[in-house]
């Protein structure tokens, strides 16, 4: 058997899935055990029992098995399989060991501020300060850095802190219906699997590859009625783990794109939660409330409040982030015309959901959405309680 990288891919997405398949029952027992539960007392909470939420210590612990079981078994691959594509990189895999324990360890402390805050309720700003500390480990020395095409490094290192924040509260805001937040990340985790594969940037691609499988498999655990939360801790680390894909993967190519715009990229593949973000923020604060208080202004509500059930809601924002996502992909080696389209393409559909859901309901952030089935039903956001 010949080995070749998309092989590596997929063992790391179906490493990623079977780990968290496993893990997750283990972190809802460990959260019964240690009482990390969300209990359906608050204003924005409808879910009718306590739900476990440390399904972000599930993914990370996933995450980093699927890291450390892949550098051994790449230790081992001559003696069982050819792989002298892969083992061509082998001395450059080991060059980047540094780069990965950092990024690992920037990894670990999102998940940890995260889960701290779900167990102590983090104020703003202590919040924002963790997210920076984390993201400034991520950036840090040798790091990850996006450019833009300027030279000038304080404008890459400023732009990539920002990138990991905005990622970190925006997957975070998005966490507000069963499975919502899991199952966008895996496409764009997917996506960008396939965009860093395309440009033959292989260490990023697995590390997508991995964070994409699991959040599948806590998907699993996660859709509706779910029996587990991600929690704050899981939020962040699957933001940190979707800055960390795309900051890290070049998506301009000049020897394959004729147009600079394919860099936008990565905001056509997470234009909805990044778009959802915006919105919620823009109209919490025209209402006069602090953008970081949860309510139920989000896309997927607003699909509820227009009809839908929360589950048909949460299937219809997954295929609008496939549908960008795809999009997107063709941008990678398209014309300067391909691009222009493309991305007027998706302006264009955003425009059309905004008009349609803010002609049939309220633009009041505080107005509640009730529950389809109150006994099962998570509607919440992992941010409300500040």
């Amino acid at each position: 058997m010949i080995i070749q990288w998309y092989h590596v891919y997929f063992f790391a997405l179906i490493s990623g899935t079977v780990a968290l398949l496993l893990l997750t029952p283990l972190a809802q027992k460990a959260a019964a055990v240690f009482g990390v539960m969300d209990r359906p007392s608050e204003k924005h909470k409808f879910h009718g029992k306590a739900v476990p939420l440390l399904g972000g210590a599930a993914m990370f612990c996933g995450w980093l098995l699927v890291l450390g079981c892949g550098l051994l078994v790449w230790t081992q691959l001559d003696s069982v399989v050819q792989a002298s594509v892969i083992n061509t990189y082998f001395a450059g895999a080991y060059s980047v060991i540094d780069r990965l324990g950092f990024l690992a360890l920037g990894a670990f402390l999102a998940t940890a501020l995260g889960t701290f805050d779900d167990i102590k309720h983090l104020k703003a700003h202590w919040k924002f300060l963790g997210q920076l500390i984390v993201a400034l480990i991520a950036v840090g020395p040798g790091g990850i850095r996006i450019s833009l095409f300027v030279e000038a490094p304080w404008f890459g290192f400023a732009v990539t802190v920002f990138w990991f924040m905005m990622l970190m509260n925006a997957i975070n805001f998005f966490d507000n219906m069963d499975g919502l937040a899991a199952g966008t990340s895996f496409i764009a985790l997917s996506i960008f699997t396939v965009a860093a594969g395309f440009q033959q940037q292989y260490f990023t691609a697995t590390l997508s590859a991995a964070g994409a499988g699991c959040a599948l498999g806590f998907w699993f655990y996660n859709y509706t009625p779910a029996s587990i939360f991600m929690g704050d801790g899981g939020s962040h680390l699957l933001g940190y783990l979707l800055a960390l894909s795309s900051a890290g993967t070049t998506f301009f190519n000049p020897d394959i794109a004729a147009s600079r715009i394919s860099v936008l990229i990565p905001l056509c593949i997470l234009a909805v939660p990044i778009f959802d973000a915006v919105t919620v923020t823009v109209v919490r604060t025209i209402h006069g409330k602090p953008f970081w208080i949860g309510d139920h202004n989000h896309i997927s509500h607003r699909f509820v409040r227009m009809g839908l059930s929360r589950k048909r809601a949460v299937q219809l924002v997954h295929i609008l982030c496939l549908l960008t996502s795809l999009g997107a992909l063709p941008m990678l080696w398209g014309s300067l015309a391909t691009t222009v389209v493309i991305v007027l393409q998706m302006v264009l559909l955003l425009a059309l959901i905004t008009i349609l859901q803010y002609a049939v309901v309220p633009q009041d952030p505080d107005s509640v959405v009730p529950p389809d089935e109150p006994q099962k039903d998570a509607n919440r956001e992992s941010g409300a309680q500040q």
